[in-house]
């Protein structure tokens, strides 16, 4: 086997491999099966070179089989047995018992023969093609793509038989370069009609895509055209070609089969603008508009505690805190710790689901475009393969995302603390307020007055408390807002990107693989080929 030969078979294997369950089964059998026969042939054969001559009823195949092989055990005319099982003639110092068995040749004979033309040579007498008997169509079936090489025994009468060229020449055109036809009878035809009738065959051939097979006249009995027969027979056993031949075109037919269940089509590329729209569908289904909205309120809700008058938001931690109630508050250290692992958003609604399906449908199409039935089928499952569970992924990860809820907060701490000390001087001045007016009472009269910018300092202290608390309150809810808005496109960047994450490897990296795979089965192919 040469190399070239060696590296297509192994193309073809790469390709038998990649195309089951996407080509038609039977095709793919097909090929496999060339690449089981190449093994064994390869096994069993040695340096023995298997010929079969074929023919129809009555076309002198018996007659010819004993002029070729000098021999008298094939039976011709009307003694001839009608039996299902090919005859093999052996030449060498035995019998090759492994490839007849292979061949399931029951009938074999041995021509000793050490330095004849014919050593290694196995020929075989197959049944009629034409008869009656439908064993006898099976065997030849059987054994025809078998052989290294085919003989085909026709005479003038039915050279042009449409069983012969429908059932097996026109479909072996592949095998050409291991074909003889052999116009038989010859001795019947005077020169012109000879001539004619070589021509009209040729023609036959040629438009059957034949062109390379050899055609050749003989006759049986008078033993015209045999030892020309007999040379190209001695010339393909000596080198030894004929095997690599009828695998190399085996190989060919198996890829060209191949080749038309992958379609003529370039194989799609995966255009990556159609993940932003997959991606948006995806995060709409899985409830990030939700999950923005509450890091929005929640953002408010906190950043008003921490910033807001101290007076009066102590009511507004009654208020249930949304990021809690979603489940997506990492820092909260008192959930238990697989809590981050599933969120409290809703399932997603009809709307959401059937923008998904149609999202999951576009990718689909663009990424089948051209492709057969069979890989669009693939690419479809490899699509969906993960639609069961992708919720759940999704969900996943957003509950895994990092939202940074303390990011931007450090401000906060700043205007809690100057709260805080704007409330001691509301306390502090609401004290000396009432200590001043309740002092002579209590027996404390005749204390000096303290003034601030002519004001009592007790007033400067409440009055300016109160003011400066609500006014940092109002100064600082207008930060919250412009920072809720902020935080809330920052975590809606951060959702998206863990829901990219989530398609790639869930749904548009199965995609790609599948058409990878299609890709790699092309260039197999056309290695092959």
């Amino acid at each position: 086997m040469s190399r070239t030969l060696a590296q297509r078979l192994r193309a073809l294997d790469q390709a038998v491999e990649l195309s089951r369950d996407r080509s038609a089964p039977e095709v793919v059998a097909r090929a496999a099966a060339v690449l089981k026969r190449a093994g064994e042939r390869g096994t069993f054969a040695g340096d023995h070179t298997v010929v079969a001559l074929a023919g129809a009823t009555g076309s002198g195949k018996s007659t010819s089989f004993n002029a070729i092989s000098g021999t008298a055990f094939a039976t011709a005319g009307v003694r001839r047995p009608t039996t299902a099982t090919a005859m093999a003639v052996a030449w060498g110092s035995e019998l090759p018992g492994d490839l007849l068995d292979w061949l399931d040749v029951p009938r074999r004979h041995l021509v000793p023969a050490q330095r004849s033309a014919f050593a290694n040579l196995v020929l075989l007498d197959l049944p009629d093609h034409d008869s009656t008997e439908t064993a006898h169509r099976m065997t030849v079936d059987r054994l025809v793509p078998l052989v290294d090489m085919l003989i085909w025994i026709v005479d003038p009468q039915k050279y042009a038989d449409a069983a012969l060229h429908e059932r097996y020449l026109r479909p072996l055109a592949q095998y050409a370069e291991v074909m003889i036809v052999v116009l038989n009878q010859s001795d019947r035809l005077r020169p012109d009609e000879l001539a004619d009738a070589m021509t009209d065959l040729r023609r036959l051939l040629d438009d059957e895509g034949l062109g390379r097979a050899r055609l050749m006249s003989m006759s049986a009995l008078d033993g015209t055209g045999v030892p020309e027969l007999r040379q190209v027979l001695a010339q393909a056993v000596a080198d030894k070609a004929a095997i690599s031949a009828r695998t190399a075109a085996d190989v060919t037919v198996a890829a060209q089969e191949l080749a038309g269940e992958l379609g003529g089509a370039t194989t799609p590329v995966l255009d990556r603008k159609r993940r932003e729209p997959l991606v948006q569908a995806l995060a709409d289904a899985s409830g990030v508009p939700l999950a923005v909205e509450g890091v929005r309120d929640t953002w408010k809700l906190r950043g008003g505690l921490a910033t807001g008058w101290p007076f009066v938001n102590w009511v507004a931690r009654f208020k249930p805190d949304p990021l809690r109630a979603l489940r997506l508050d990492q820092s909260d250290r008192r959930l238990a710790p697989t809590a981050i692992s599933r969120t409290s958003l809703p399932n997603a609604g009809p709307v959401q689901r059937a923008r998904l399906d149609r999202g999951l449908r576009e990718l689909v199409d663009a990424a089948s475009e051209g492709l057969p039935r069979g890989w669009a089928a693939a690419v479809n499952a490899a699509a969906r393969g993960h639609e069961a569970l992708l919720m759940d992924r999704l969900d996943t990860a957003i509950a895994g995302a990092d939202l940074e809820p303390d990011r931007g907060t450090g401000w906060w701490s700043v205007v809690r603390a100057l709260q805080w000390v704007l409330l001691v001087a509301v306390v502090v001045g609401g004290l000396w307020t009432l200590f001043v007016m309740f002092a002579p009472a209590l027996g404390f009269g005749g204390l000096p007055t303290v003034y601030w910018w002519n004001w009592p300092a007790q007033f400067v202290l409440l009055a300016g408390g109160v003011a400066g608390g609500l006014a940092l309150a109002g100064l600082s809810a207008l930060g919250v807002s412009v920072g809720a808005r902020g935080k809330a496109h920052r975590v809606e960047r951060i959702l998206h990107q863990a829901i990219a994450k989530v398609t790639d490897a869930e749904l548009l990296a199965p995609v790609e693989e599948e058409l990878d795979r299609h890709r790699r089965a092309v260039a197999a192919v056309r290695e092959a080929r």
